[in-house]
Formats: C-alpha cells, structure tokens, sequence
C-alpha cells in the first residue's frame, strides 16, 4: 500500500496531524534538509516534516559532532528551509547546551527559532531530566519534538555513537518528554523491542532513526538518503540514489572539457 500523507496536499502538515496519524496507523516521513534546494526537494517529494538538524555541523560544516551547532547556525539554516517548504512541517533543532541552561533561557532561545525561521516545532535532545524545560517551552505556546537514546549532543557522556540499551531510562525519558507536552518523540539507535514498547506505551507518535520498523515514522539524514555523504554511512541507512557519484562525474568531464577546449562551444557561446 502507497504512503498516506499525514495531511492533504494543498495545506501544510500540523504537529495534530501527526498525532492522528498515529492513531490510524498511517506512517509518517521526516528527513533533513539544511538548505532552500534540498528543501523543496523534500516538500516536494510529500514528506511530512522537514527537519532542520544540529547535524547540519557534522553534514554541511564537516565537524565531528553536533556540539559545535551555533543557535545563529540554526537560525540562518531554519530560515532557508522554512522558506523552502509550503507543505511539510518544519522542525529545528535547538543547539547545545540550550537546554541545559534553564527554562526561562531555553524558551527564549526557541521563540527566537521560531518567530526568525517561520518553522512550526523546534527539537530537544533530553532526558527525563530535561522535563521541566519541555514544559515550559511548551507553555510558552511552542510545540516542541523530543529526542531519546543515542543524543549525539551528548556523544561523550555516551562513550560514542552506540546503540542505547538501559530500557529503563529510555522508557524514562521518553515518558517524561510526552508527559510534559512533546508533541512526537525521536528514538535513535534503541533496539526494536524496546522501540515497539515505547512506542505502543506512548501517546504521541515515535520517529526512528536506527531504531527499525515499529516506530510511528522514519527519519533519516537527506545526504545519506541520496548518496551526497562524503563520510561512511551509518548501518540503519538505506540509500535511495547515488547523487554524489553522478555530480563527481559531471565535474570531471567538465573539468576535462575545459582542458581540452571542448568547453565552451558553439552553443554555450554568444555569437
């Protein structure tokens, strides 16, 4: 069966009709996108939410980690995609140590994401500990995307990019973020049968990402999904086009045009 939108085509997705899709089962679609061409690629292709990661340090800026991600980063980056998608909905990470700060710190922080990007959620890695802080952005009339397991905001806490197996807390703090007012919940690198638990146990819909096939919708980073990674790919990826090998063979038979004088001819030159 062909994937269901979570909303019709001529009006934008909503952070309830991603609740209801949960409840009828439909699933739901979220990729990345850092800029305004892969973001109209995106909304175009009918994928629910758009979000704009913190990975945009490692994916575009060629870090190491997502620790580096500025809020000005993610407010420059959120603004572009947000312009670039008319359907989708849109979602931007809020940057370490945000969250971390203080309630009153944080909802400033997002609001700033929210009213300088036009986006419709923002995103926090957290744990149970971070309730509080969900709660009052949330408060604040900002929808708010929680994200669980793997937190590759805190990669050295973790001891690195690792599957999350302590069942307990990750129960802990998913329940926490749906409690305190997250309207979906992230689940990275956790085993499926604790994936398939939370998810059944919760209210408000699971986005896996390495976390296999029970989860309410699928998440994945546009550059690994379309072959552009320069680096190795992460095993729960499964790439669906190879754009980066046809964009180095373009660039070498252009180069290779232009040394050869074949580049520019007859018709790429004004008579």
């Amino acid at each position: 069966m062909s994937h269901q939108p979570a909303a019709p085509r001529d009006r934008r997705v909503t952070v309830t009709d991603l609740g209801r899709a949960k409840q009828q089962g439909r699933p739901i679609t979220m990729a990345t996108a850092y800029d305004w061409p892969s973001a109209r690629l995106v909304d175009e292709a009918g994928i629910d939410c758009v979000l704009v990661g913190d990975s945009v340090a490692m994916v575009v800026a060629g870090r190491d980690s997502t620790i580096p991600a500025t809020l000005e980063q993610m407010l420059y980056h959120g603004e572009i995609v947000a312009r670039g998608c008319r359907r989708a909905l849109v979602v931007v990470d809020l940057p370490f140590p945000l969250q971390h700060l203080g309630t009153i710190r944080a909802i400033e922080a997002s609001a700033r994401l929210l009213k300088e990007t036009g986006c419709q959620a923002i995103k926090l890695e957290g744990t149970a500990g971070q309730a509080e802080v969900i709660a009052g952005i949330v408060a604040a009339g900002i929808p708010v995307m929680g994200h669980v397991g793997l937190r590759p905001q805190a990669v050295h806490q973790l001891g690195g990019y690792r599957v999350q197996r302590d069942r307990d807390q990750l129960f802990e703090d998913a329940t926490a973020a749906a409690e305190a007012g997250a309207f979906a919940v992230v689940l990275e690198c956790v085993p499926e049968a604790i994936a398939r638990e939370i998810t059944e146990s919760l209210p408000v819909p699971t986005i896996g990402i390495g976390a296999g096939s029970s989860c309410s919708g699928q998440v994945l980073v546009f550059h690994d999904l379309v072959g552009l990674s320069q680096d190795r790919v992460p095993s729960f990826v499964r790439s669906y086009a190879a754009v980066g090998n046809d964009i180095r063979s373009g660039l070498r038979r252009w180069h290779e045009d232009v040394v050869n004088r074949r580049f520019p001819g007859p018709d790429e030159t004004p008579a």
